[in-house]
């Protein structure tokens, strides 16, 4: 029998999963961080009026002594990171130097909360909502309002909303796939199917929710106002900062570069759960080429839940059970049904992901090119969206990586999981089964192009291109 696990342990509510237990935090309570309090409720006309550089440094440098309670240090890590980002991006070129009032108290907040000194997807996603009714956190996206904000649009609110309904609304796999796996320890395999039915309703539901991105985050918006934003320092070249990164004046006059991707779905604790849930055998140590940014990814967790997802990596059973007991019909569907509902996740990402990313910057490329006017041009603002390579492999998004390769090994490598002779077919990279509707509405053509069909009419998009970015 397995040891029992303890959610709270690792900062995790059986209600509400990665989310916190209770709605964070709307300003910090102590008098003392009024001021930081009052340049992010200020962000969006201080970017506007291009003066948040000059508040910032205006500052003083602020002490953490203050903060009681992982609550109020979270508060502070979202005020902090929401001003570092607004300050390097805020301006018509970035600037690579963090000054001390951002990087000192940064630093310890970061440290107490093992979390890099970026925003990640906890500060804009996790710990930066509110329920507009009641007391308690929502599945409910109506439900659902933004703490801070770059812009202040509906559209970047949206943006961040979606990721936290899903987290809720995925909540409840947690403890139903560890008991899942205790489960499998004792031999109990009715109970293993009928949680995996269970999780693959979930996952369903969870991507129906991914969908609803489209219902008010505009593309173009997304990509050119509120992307250069989340952009982190790594790789980040193109957008205007030096390939060491960004440098963290801690006051010393010694020089602290340092480089971190930006906000990333992949730095959802709840996504990657689902795959070691129904991944292969833990006992193999030594991820694939090409997962190693998942693994990195990690880094960007919260360090409680990144433990939570190493000892579940450790105990996870659940696909070596069913390929031990193929013999069992119902646990064998309801498992290749998981892996269904979970590639069908995966598809309708790479098409957010090519709607929100590659074609908006096929447009920014164009938009580059200089018309004749009659009117002086505005000077082009130098950020991620207007990054744009003349090598399209090297479009990068909010991470720094790119992504539409990758975004299609792990679709794909999902199917390589399934135990089901019907379901390997279906799951497989190969030609679409005739006797059976696809899975979703990419095609994958010989000449190694995707097409999707809806969304917006038919478009292509190139294999090599895209990028990683919130979903």
């Amino acid at each position: 029998m397995l040891p029992p696990f303890s959610l709270e342990d690792y900062g995790i509510s059986p209600e509400f999963g990665f989310l916190p237990p209770e709605p964070p935090l709307t300003h910090l309570p102590n008098e003392y961080y009024a001021k930081w309090e009052s340049i992010v409720g200020n962000l969006q006309p201080l970017l506007l009026s291009k003066r948040i550089r000059a508040m910032i440094d205006g500052m003083p440098v602020l002490s953490t002594e203050y903060l009681h309670d992982e609550p109020e240090w979270r508060r502070a890590y979202v005020v902090l990171v929401f001003m570092l980002h607004g300050y390097v991006w805020g301006g018509d070129r970035p600037v690579s130097k963090v000054p001390p009032q951002l990087t000192i108290p940064l630093f310890q907040v970061c440290d107490h909360l093992d979390l890099p000194p970026v925003a990640t997807y906890a500060g804009v996603c996790l710990w930066n909502y509110k329920p507009i009714f009641g007391n308690e956190p929502s599945a409910d996206l109506q439900d659902l309002a933004c703490l801070q904000t770059f812009t202040g649009s509906l559209d970047e609110q949206w943006f961040y909303l979606v990721s936290v309904a899903i987290e809720a609304r995925g909540a409840p796999s947690i403890p139903l796939m560890l008991d899942a796996i205790v489960a499998a320890s004792a031999g109990q395999t009715d109970v293993v199917a009928d949680c995996l039915q269970e999780f693959a309703g979930i996952i369903d539901q969870v991507t129906e929710l991914l969908q609803q991105m489209y219902d008010n985050c505009d593309p173009y918006v997304f990509y050119n106002r509120i992307r250069p934003y989340l952009a982190g320092s790594k790789n980040m070249t193109d957008a205007g900062l030096p390939k060491e990164g960004l440098n963290y004046d801690d006051g010393s006059g010694v020089p602290i570069y340092r480089q971190y991707g930006g906000g990333s779905n992949a730095q959802s604790s709840l996504i990657q759960f689902f795959d070691i849930i129904l991944g292969k055998d833990p006992a193999e140590k030594s991820p694939k080429a090409g997962h190693g940014f998942i693994h990195e990814m990690r880094s960007y967790m919260p360090g409680p839940h990144r433990r939570f997802l190493n000892d579940v990596e450790a105990i996870a059973n659940i696909k070596e059970y069913v390929d031990a007991n193929r013999d069992q019909p119902a646990l064998v569907l309801a498992f290749d049904a998981c892996l269904a509902t979970l590639r069908n996740l995966r598809d309708k990402h790479i098409q957010l992901v090519s709607r929100y990313i590659i074609i908006q910057s096929r447009g920014a490329s164009r938009r580059q090119v200089p018309q004749s006017s009659a009117k002086p041009e505005a000077p082009v603002r130098v950020n991620l969206a207007s990054a744009v390579p003349s090598d399209s492999k090297k479009l990068r998004g909010t991470g720094g990586t790119a992504l539409i390769p990758f975004l299609k090994q792990a679709r794909d490598e999902t199917g390589e999981a399934a135990v089901g002779a019907w379901a390997q077919r279906l799951l497989s990279n190969g030609p679409p089964l005739t006797s059976s509707a696809p899975l979703s509405k990419v095609g994958e053509h010989a000449d190694g192009h995707l097409e999707v069909v809806g969304l917006c009419g038919t478009w292509t998009a190139a294999d090599s291109e895209g990028g990683i970015c919130h979903w």
